[in-house]
């Protein structure tokens, strides 16, 4: 089945690309979660739309890449989240509370996307973290999670 990506899927590709994969990956999968749409000759118009959005968003030259590399290895990052008394949290960080976190901290807006997390985190104290500037740049942070 041919489909748009409208997100980046990894391994797969990024937005505004023409993929063909198998029909139940693609139903069942990347068209519920918005992570693409059908392809349809309606759809080059959409191609386009997609592809400037992601010109806007993206870090184009390796050397932007690695100036913002520097911005967010340089930030502070905390996040107060709401914890019981044994240190585990009621819920766990997600990619766009640590994105927003930066963004607080003084640092770069990030694309929530972007932000890697090897695990959930579901507990106290510090975590390191990954971003994916780019694809030969990526910075690693750590974000220190305390009690609200």
């Amino acid at each position: 089945m041919k489909i748009i990506l409208t997100h980046e899927v990894s391994g797969l590709g990024t937005a505004g690309d023409v993929v063909d994969v198998k029909d139940g990956y693609a139903r069942n999968y990347l068209v519920p979660r918005g992570f693409a749409i059908r392809w349809t000759k309606g759809g080059e118009k959409d191609v386009a739309q997609i592809r400037r959005g992601r010109k806007i968003r993206e870090i184009a030259t390796i050397e932007q890449a690695t100036e913002v590399k520097a911005q967010l290895e340089g930030v502070n990052v905390k996040l107060a989240v709401r914890a019981g008394d044994a240190g585990r949290l009621f819920g766990s960080v997600t990619p766009a509370d640590v994105a927003s976190a930066i963004k607080a901290a003084g640092g770069p807006d990030v694309d929530k996307r972007r932000v890697e997390l090897g695990s959930p985190i579901k507990t106290l104290g510090a975590h390191q973290i990954s971003v994916r500037l780019h694809a030969e740049v990526v910075a690693k942070l750590g974000v220190e999670v305390v009690a609200a």
